[in-house]
C-alpha cells in the first residue's frame, strides 16, 4: 500500500475513534493505540505495513524529547527540586529494580533485558495522567503537584534510560563504551556553543524579518539538522533531540517554538502509537492470558506499594498516598518507546516485546478504575485512621472578621486587614496552606467552612463581617444560604466567579458581591485607552460608562436568567453569552433617552476613581 494512502487511512480513522473513545474517558494514548490495533492485521486488516510509517512515527518521539526539553527551566526545576528529584528518583529506582528482579526470575530474562524492561515499566504515563488529574479537577492538589513532579522526573530518566541501552547491548552494537559517551560531551559542548553564538542570533534575524512562519521552519530545521547530526554520528537522535531543547529552554522563543511544534509533535506521536498498536499481536491474550494480565496486575501492585512507602515516609497523608500511587500505578508511553529502542539494539526480541506492551496498555485501560476505587471506597475509610487531617479546635476569641477561604482572593483581604491592626479568623480547607501561613506567624486554621460547626467555633455568632472568597461555587453557595438562613444580620461580602454567580447570589438575597476580575479588567481597559491616545478624562468616563451599563444589565438579566441556566453551564453557550453582551454594549454608544443607568445600580457598588485604575 503507498504510505501517502495508509497515512490518509489512518489520520481519517484518528480523527472519528479517538473523540468517540475520548466521550468514553479513554485518554488519547489509549485511542491512537486502538486505532492501530483495529486498523492492523489483527483485527480489520486495512493496513498491515507499519515499517512504512514506522519512520515518520518515530519523529513524533524525538519531537516529544525536544518539547520535554523545552520546558526543563533551571528556576522550574528548582522551584520544584525535592519533589522532582527526591520523590521522582526513589520511584524510579525502587520500582525499576523490583521489577527489574521480577522479570529476571519470572521471565527469565537476561540481566540486560531485566534492567531495561524493569526501568522502562517503572515510567508512567505523562500524557494520560495529566488528562486525568486535569479532567478530575485535581491537578493542583497535593497528590497532583506531586503526580506532575514525578511525572517530570520520569521524563528526563527516559533519556539516559534510553542512552544508556547501546551499552547493555555489548559487542552486538557499536554506539558503546568510552567512545560513545565521549561523543555525547563532545556533540553537548558543540551543541551549547551553536545555540550561544549561532542559533539564538539566527532566530533573531529570522523575527526581524516579520515572517512569523519562519520561526516554526527554523524550529524544524535546527531539530532534523541536530537529529540528522546525530545518526551520522551514531548517537542517539532523541536525546540530540532532548538536548537541543534543553539549551533553548531560556530563549526568548521558548513559548512560540512549542506551540509551532506542538501540532506536529502530537500528529506524529499519534502515528507511533498507532504502529504500535498495529504490531501488538491481540492473539497473545488468548494464547497467554495469565500471563498478561498477570503481568498487568504485578505491575501495578509494586509500583503502588512502592508510592505509596516512599509518600508516607515523607510523611504525607494515607489519602494523599494512596491517590499519588493510583495516579502513577500504569505503564506509560515511554514504556514503549524504551522497549522499542531496546528491540532495535537486540537488547530485546520482538516475541518479549509484544506481551509487555499489551501489560502496559492493559495497565493504562485499568486506571481509571483503580483512581475511582482509590478515590470513592478506599481512600475516605482510610483516612478516618490519619491523624494530621483532623479540623482544628479554633478558639473563640469573638473576632470582627471571619475570612473563609484564603486562596488568592482571601489573602490580600487578610493583609489588608492585618496592615490596620484588624482582627480576624481565617479557614481553610488546605492543610499544607495552613502550615505554610503558620509558619509565618499567621493566624490560619484547617477547617471546612461548609460545616456550621466549624463557623460556630470560629465565632460567627459574634462577628461583624463574613468575607466568603471560597472559589467553589458549590461551597459558596451553600455557606451562603446557612449564614442568610441563621444570620439574616450579619453582613456577608462574597467573591463571585462570573455573572452567573452573582445572579445565584442575589436570589438568596446576597446585597454586596464582587466579581473576582473585574475591577483589574477594567483597570487594564482603562491604561489602553490611555495607551491608544484617547484623554484622562475621557478615558476616565468611558470607563464609569461601561461601569453603570453593565451594572444596570446584570440587574436587568436578573429575572431571566434562570430560563438560560443550562445555557451557561457549557462552553458553546457561553460563547453565546458573550455575544449577546457584545450585542448589548453597542448600546453604550447610543444616546440614553430617558433612562437613568446610574439608578439601576447596587446599593454597594463600590466607585471606580483614577487612583483605582491607574
Amino acid at each position: 500500500m503507498p504510505l501517502l494512502l495508509q497515512i490518509t487511512i489512518f489520520l481519517g480513522a484518528s480523527l472519528l475513534l479517538v473523540p468517540l473513545l475520548k466521550r468514553f474517558g479513554i485518554a488519547t494514548v489509549l485511542g491512537y493505540l486502538f486505532t492501530g490495533m483495529l486498523l492492523g492485521p489483527n483485527v480489520l486488516n486495512i493496513a498491515s505495513d507499519a515499517v512504512a510509517i514506522q519512520e515518520l512515527g518515530d519523529f513524533g518521539v524525538i519531537l516529544l524529547m525536544f518539547i520535554i526539553g523545552l520546558e526543563l527551566r533551571p528556576q522550574r526545576l528548582w522551584e520544584m527540586r525535592h519533589s522532582i528529584f527526591v520523590m521522582g528518583s526513589l520511584q524510579v529506582g525502587i520500582s525499576g529494580i523490583l521489577l527489574a528482579v521480577i522479570c529476571f526470575f519470572a521471565l527469565q530474562q537476561s540481566i540486560a533485558a531485566s534492567t531495561v524492561i524493569g526501568f522502562a515499566l517503572a515510567l508512567s504515563s505523562t500524557a494520560f495522567i495529566l488528562q486525568l488529574l486535569t479532567e478530575k479537577q485535581q491537578l493542583n492538589t497535593t497528590f497532583g503537584q506531586q503526580s506532575f513532579s514525578i511525572l517530570l522526573f520520569q521524563d528526563m530518566a527516559a533519556i539516559p534510560l534510553i542512552a544508556i541501552i547501546p551499552l547493555l547491548a555489548g559487542t552486538e552494537s557499536t554506539h558503546h563504551g568510552v567512545a560513545y559517551f565521549a561523543a555525547i560531551v563532545a556533540t553537548f559542548t558543540g551543541l551549547f556553543l551553536f545555540s550561544r553564538y549561532l542559533m539564538r542570533p539566527f532566530f533573531r534575524f529570522v523575527a526581524k524579518s516579520g515572517a512569523h512562519e519562519l520561526i516554526t521552519a527554523v524550529g524544524l530545521f535546527i531539530i532534523l539538522g541536530v537529529v540528522g547530526l546525530m545518526d551520522v554520528l551514531g548517537i542517539s537522535t532523541t536525546l540530540g533531540a532532548f538536548l537541543t531543547g534543553v539549551l533553548l529552554a531560556d530563549s526568548e522563543f521558548r513559548h512560540e517554538l512549542e506551540a509551532s511544534i506542538a501540532p506536529f509533535k502530537g500528529l506524529l506521536l499519534g502515528l507511533f502509537f498507532m504502529t504500535v498498536g498495529m504490531t501488538t499481536k491481540l492473539s497473545l491474550f488468548i494464547d497467554m492470558p495469565m500471563l498478561i494480565i498477570g503481568g498487568a496486575l504485578v505491575l501495578m501492585l509494586v509500583k503502588m506499594l512502592a508510592l505509596t512507602a516512599i509518600a508516607r515516609y515523607f510523611r504525607q497523608s494515607w489519602r494523599n498516598s494512596l491517590m499519588l500511587a493510583a495516579c502513577l500505578a500504569q505503564g506509560g508511553e515511554f514504556a514503549f518507546v524504551v522497549l522499542s529502542v531496546a528491540v532495535s539494539e537486540k537488547v530485546l526480541t520482538q516475541a518479549m516485546m509484544e506481551p509487555l506492551t499489551l501489560m502496559v496498555t492493559l495497565s493504562m485501560v485499568l486506571t481509571p478504575v483503580i483512581y475511582w476505587l482509590m478515590n470513592s471506597v478506599i481512600s475516605p475509610r482510610l483516612q478516618k485512621s490519619d491523624a494530621a487531617p483532623e479540623y482544628d479546635d479554633i478558639p473563640d476569641h469573638h473576632p470582627p472578621i471571619i475570612i473563609a477561604g484564603f486562596g488568592r482572593f482571601g489573602q490580600i483581604i487578610a493583609r489588608v486587614a492585618h496592615i490596620q491592626h484588624q482582627p480576624f479568623t481565617a479557614v481553610d480547607s488546605n492543610l499544607d496552606k495552613v502550615d505554610f501561613v503558620r509558619t509565618y506567624g499567621g493566624k490560619l486554621y484547617y477547617g471546612d467552612a461548609a460545616q456550621p460547626d466549624i463557623l460556630r467555633a470560629a465565632g460567627i455568632e459574634h462577628a461583624k463581617v463574613f468575607v466568603l472568597a471560597i472559589d467553589d461555587i458549590e461551597d459558596s453557595m451553600n455557606i451562603a444560604r446557612h449564614i442568610r438562613l441563621n444570620y439574616p444580620n450579619l453582613k456577608l461580602l462574597v467573591r463571585a466567579r462570573d455573572r452567573h454567580h452573582v445572579h445565584l447570589l442575589r436570589d438568596i438575597g446576597v446585597e454586596h458581591i464582587w466579581r473576582e476580575t473585574y475591577l483589574s479588567s477594567l483597570g487594564m481597559a482603562y491604561h489602553l485607552l490611555r495607551d491608544v491616545g484617547v484623554s484622562e478624562d475621557d478615558a476616565y468616563k468611558s470607563i464609569e460608562l461601561f461601569r453603570n451599563f453593565d451594572e444596570a444589565l446584570l440587574s436587568q438579566q436578573q429575572h431571566i436568567y434562570t430560563d438560560e441556566q443550562k445555557v451557561y453551564e457549557t462552553h458553546r453557550n457561553a460563547l453565546a453569552e458573550l455575544e449577546h453582551l457584545f450585542e448589548s454594549d453597542t448600546q453604550i454608544r447610543q444616546p440614553h433617552t430617558g433612562v437613568d443607568l446610574q439608578r439601576e445600580l447596587r446599593r454597594d457598588r463600590i466607585d471606580v476613581t483614577r487612583d483605582d485604575l491607574e
